[in-house]
């Protein structure tokens, strides 16, 4: 039998990029077009991005949304209306392809997700990359968590699969929202094989962020509270001002952007660290790589990670990594492919910091025994495994 007609929903795929997600999309995509699928992606654009285009054999129509507003209330409207679109987009694009599953990416696009698929007759399967119950620590209760929470409720219980990216979010999912545990299934995130990296861009980067060939650690990922970047701040603070001995010379970089970036910049400038910490900003897919190849440590210090998928990219780029021992995290840096401390724990990932700058030796062991790990997770073996579940539905496969 022929693979199936999978109709994808999504509010980010590269290159509009807001964090992991549209990676994922990306990548599972990709692996489920190289198993013979005919995958269509619905999902939003932005300037100068083409509203249709094939992109290694997935075709992908974006409807023309604004960029998402900072106001919560706000961006909940903008939410409602980009699922609008996207169901009169899928609407039309069904005609077309002929979908045997509707499979949507997270609460944001929930709505014309399942309303496609009921449309349709078709199974809907949801994964689930995040919830704000994770997110907010529990904190649900009121508005807008509380709305976002109702939202996800109702898209696990409507789908007729959930897919999570790591045995902790099962675990949080079935705790949290009680649904049938057969129906929640683990689809471990790949990873991209290893970039080819201008090695003259890797040096620019050195001299430009190192620039007295300090050992140079770096922090990357969407700035948001519970990534845990206030936490690498305090840590390097404490590393870089001790005195006895003194630590070796480092800078930190911080490479994302996001909502928590304004209290970054003000933490950073009450610590006094100067030129010792740089904000490097939004980072794209072709620059990424070279700036893990550029730095020596990545940190990710996470107070909820669903996954950890900066982790697996820095083992992939040559970076020692040092992780909280939080959520997917602990699956995904096992012991001996990084240094893993507490969550929330200054004084504990401030002594992993200064053990990894004092052992060069130990850098060179953890990036070797990370990049032979990085290499387990394959978005063909992800492909794969969501492909089993569209046929447990009754899809073709």
């Amino acid at each position: 039998m022929t693979a199936p007609a999978v109709l994808t929903l999504s509010w980010e795929y590269p290159p509009v990029v807001e964090g992991g997600l549209a990676r994922h999309v990306a990548g599972l995509s990709a692996g489920l077009v190289r198993r013979g699928a005919d995958v269509r992606v619905l999902t939003r654009g932005a300037d100068a991005v083409p509203a249709h285009a094939e992109d290694d054999g997935v075709v992908v129509q974006r409807v023309q949304r604004t960029s998402p507003p900072a106001g919560l209330d706000a961006f909940l409207t903008w939410v409602d209306e980009l699922g609008e679109e996207l169901l009169e987009a899928g609407t039309a694009a069904a005609e077309e392809m002929r979908p045997d599953v509707v499979h949507g990416h997270d609460w944001l696009v929930a709505a014309p997700a399942a309303a496609l698929a009921d449309a349709l007759g078709v199974p809907y399967v949801t994964t689930v990359h995040a919830t704000e119950h994770g997110r907010h620590r529990g904190w649900v209760q009121k508005h807008p968590q509380s709305h976002v929470h109702g939202v996800e409720a109702e898209m696990i219980e409507r789908a007729d699969a959930v897919l999570v990216c790591s045995s902790f979010m099962r675990r949080h999912v079935l705790d949290v929202f009680g649904p049938d545990p057969d129906g929640v299934v683990v689809v471990r995130n790949g990873i991209d094989p290893v970039a080819a990296v201008d090695e003259g861009d890797v040096a620019r980067l050195r001299a430009e962020l190192a620039p007295g060939g300090e050992t140079l650690v770096l922090c990357a990922g969407r700035l948001v509270y519970e990534k845990g970047f206030q936490v690498a701040l305090e840590a390097f603070d404490r590393v870089v001002r001790a005195t006895a001995p003194a630590a070796p010379p480092a800078r930190l970089v911080i490479a994302g952007s996001g909502p928590h970036e304004a209290e970054l910049h003000a933490q950073a400038a009450a610590l006094d660290l100067g030129e010792r910490v740089r904000f490097f900003g939004w980072t794209d897919d072709a620059t990424l790589p070279a700036l893990y190849r550029a730095a020596d440590v990545c940190l990710v210090p996470s107070l909820y990670e669903p996954f950890g998928l900066v982790a697996l990219e820095a083992m992939r780029g040559g970076c020692a990594v040092v992780a909280a021992a939080t959520g997917g995290l602990r699956e995904v840096v096992p012991e001996g492919t990084g240094v893993r401390v507490p969550p929330d724990d200054v004084r504990a990932l401030a002594a992993a910091l200064r053990r990894l700058l004092d052992d060069p030796g130990l850098r060179r062991r953890l990036v070797h025994a990370g990049a032979a790990h990085a290499a387990r997770f394959s978005w063909d073996d992800a492909a794969a495994r969501s492909l089993e579940v569209y046929a447990g539905l009754g899809v073709r496969a």
